[in-house]
């Protein structure tokens, strides 16, 4: 059975209805499964959490939305898709949330409803941010990896930071915003998932 990890945003969870409509798509008709798991919300415990959890589970494919999809750039190795890759966290938190209680979106299994952004979460992200691979990428890792952005993504924009990593061929621009709807899934996520798995 095929197996894919999905990567949830900031303030989301597992749970999300991204993950739901990939399960619902892939399962059923491919036999293809979808872990979701919560992400821990400090960048110190997330990344140790996330690449003990690709060891353990080897998944096909890895698909991350906004902060999801940077640490999906993060795991070196596996097929990825970066859905709107938010590749400067710490200076997105500085802007909008510094200081401030933010409420999860999706329900979190440890039952947490908000969590607060704080001066340490934004120098971890930053810490993070340095071991961004956009430089020096190797050949065989450029075709590993996919980036989809919204067209009017209001919330993060790093196309050219991608495209100068992983080139043009790697680049998908799509109808659409930040968060993934589902005729997005359907339309553009979708064929990728079935391509890259070769279903």
């Amino acid at each position: 059975m095929k197996k894919i990890l999905y990567l949830h945003g900031f303030s989301s969870a597992g749970s999300t209805g991204t993950a739901i409509a990939l399960r619902n798509y892939l399962f059923q008709d491919y036999g293809v499964s979808v872990l979701s798991p919560d992400i821990p919300v400090m960048p110190s415990q997330a990344l140790p959490f996330l690449k003990n959890f690709t060891a353990q589970e080897t998944p096909d494919l890895i698909i991350g939305t906004s902060m999801g999809a940077m640490y999906a750039e993060l795991l070196k190795g596996f097929p990825r898709i970066c859905v709107n890759p938010a590749l400067q966290m710490a200076k997105l938190l500085t802007f909008k949330h510094l200081n401030k209680n933010v409420e999860f979106q999706n329900k979190r299994q440890d039952g947490a409803t908000s969590f607060k952004v704080d001066r340490q979460m934004v120098e971890e992200f930053k810490d993070i941010e340095k071991n961004l691979s956009l430089k020096n990428i190797t050949p065989a890792e450029k075709k590993l990896v996919w980036g989809i952005f919204g067209k009017n993504d209001p919330v993060v924009n790093c196309q050219k930071e991608f495209i100068k990593a992983y080139g043009k061929d790697q680049f998908r621009l799509i109808e659409g915003e930040h968060s993934l709807t589902q005729a997005m899934i359907k339309k553009d996520i979708l064929p990728l998932i079935l391509q890259i798995l070769a279903l």
